[in-house]
């Protein structure tokens, strides 16, 4: 189902463990070979997938295309939320949602910059509602969600996602073609170790004077449209888990 479709009695029927899909993504710089909007082409992509499969068992949102991109501002174009007021604003979207009477919500993000805050904006409504039982709110990446591409194909070498990188670039092939620049003679930027176990605060111009991270070079169709059949095959499964979930358990 979608929200945009509806009108308010249609919304108001709905059971109010019907999940709620919020999809988040972003309008950013995405190198020298990628546009503004992947990150919103593709996360729009994996929603039309998985939608065709739940069809009415899930209530899908607009996508939001405004994310928190300010570690991209370097970079002509791109448009951000800064992160409290984008923190504030899914608050808010969630919250719709639950003074409708909804339980189940998950916020999926197609853009990485939106982790800490759609996680933190949940973590903060549910503290705030402690005495409401039966909630059921989520955040997820769409390609943290379970799959490992490079196990589908061994041809696919990136074992994690980066920034208009093999992964993005072979599922941007696959999608809009028109939209993608010269990518086979880009140089690959490591993804570094980033002082790991520790987690280093970071702007892009900090790991990547062009935008990428990642292998783009070794994009092709062929493997985004692996990686669009994995990556929304996971969103189908989250949901059957949400509409499974018997209001109680600890999972």
């Amino acid at each position: 189902m979608q929200l945009l479709e509806m009108t308010w009695p249609q919304v108001k029927a709905l059971p109010a463990q019907t999940p709620v899909l919020i999809p988040l993504a972003a309008l950013e710089q995405h190198g020298r070979h990628m546009p503004l909007f992947t990150d919103s082409l593709l996360l729009g992509e994996v929603i039309r997938r998985a939608h065709e499969q739940l069809a009415d068992r899930v209530l899908v949102t607009p996508l939001m295309w405004l994310g928190n991109s300010e570690h991209h501002l370097d970079f002509a174009g791109t448009m951000s939320a800064a992160p409290r007021t984008y923190l504030d604003l899914l608050k808010e979207m969630v919250a719709n949602f639950l003074f409708h009477g909804f339980q189940r919500i998950v916020l999926l993000t197609g853009h990485g910059g939106n982790i800490v805050p759609s996680r933190q904006a949940l973590f903060e409504l549910r503290q705030e509602r402690r005495k409401d039982s039966g909630l059921l709110l989520l955040d997820a990446a769409y390609w943290s969600l379970g799959s490992r591409p490079h196990e589908l194909d061994a041809s696919i070498q990136q074992q994690q996602m980066g920034h208009a990188c093999e992964w993005e670039t072979s599922m941007m092939l696959r999608l809009r073609p028109d939209l993608v620049g010269d990518y086979q003679h880009l140089e690959p930027v490591p993804f570094g170790r980033e002082f790991a176990p520790a987690h280093r605060a970071w702007i892009t111009k900090d790991r990547s004077e062009p935008g990428h991270i990642g292998q783009p070079h070794l994009a092709s169709p062929e493997k985004g449209e692996i990686l669009f059949r994995a990556f929304s095959s996971d969103v189908v499964a989250l949901v059957e888990r949400m509409i499974a979930w018997d209001g109680r358990e600890w999972d």
